[in-house]
């Protein structure tokens, strides 16, 4: 029998998950009403000068619990103008099997991202650039990556995240073409606060 990678086991719930998110949220956003808030309501989201602040984190281990991982990333924006985010982004990975040594894996990269405001949902498209380090089995070499997303506003101020990007990595600019096909896809989920 055929064994798939994870990354073919993991695409689609992860991305009915992020669909399922989107429809509930528009049901959502559909009967919201925001005058129960008074006055002082104006609307779900950023404004231009708004901090922004993620975190998610997610983990996985073999059937028989010899070996795993678990993942964290944290994101720090600033808001240019209603729409226009830009800031950066970390994420750490470490993960252990009883066929290998403990592997630390890391990306750092700077963001921007556009968003479309739909009052609580507000989808939004990016791209970022950055480095991926590690310990002894993990190359370095700068990243870009495509990013789409979907921030649904449970509060004024806070939201869950869903997120996609096809990262490429590469050595210079030769290369990044070289590896456009050999990329991987990287999904997030987590939760988020403006300030």
């Amino acid at each position: 029998m055929m064994r798939m990678d994870f990354t073919t086991r993991m695409r689609t719930p992860i991305l009915g998950m992020i669909v399922l998110g989107g429809v509930l949220a528009a049901a959502a956003s559909a009967s919201a009403n925001p005058d129960r808030y008074g006055d002082e309501y104006e609307g779900y989201g950023p404004e231009a000068g708004s901090l922004e602040f993620t975190l998610s984190g997610s983990g996985s281990n073999e059937e028989e619990f010899d070996g795993g991982a678990f993942s964290l990333a944290g994101s720090l924006g600033y808001f240019l103008t209603d729409g226009f985010e830009t800031g950066a982004r970390h994420n750490m990975t470490f993960f252990d099997s009883d066929q290998s040594d403990a592997t630390f894996a890391a990306t750092t990269r700077v963001f921007a991202e556009y968003h479309l405001d739909f009052d609580r949902v507000q989808p939004f498209v990016g791209a970022n650039i950055g480095i991926r380090y590690g310990n002894d089995g993990i190359d370095e070499t700068g990243t870009f990556a495509p990013e789409l997303g979907l921030k649904v506003f449970a509060l004024e101020n806070t939201f869950l995240l869903g997120m996609a990007e096809y990262q490429i990595f590469f050595e210079d600019e030769d290369n990044a073409a070289d590896n456009a096909e050999d990329g991987q896809f990287v999904y997030t989920v987590g939760i988020g606060f403006l300030f």
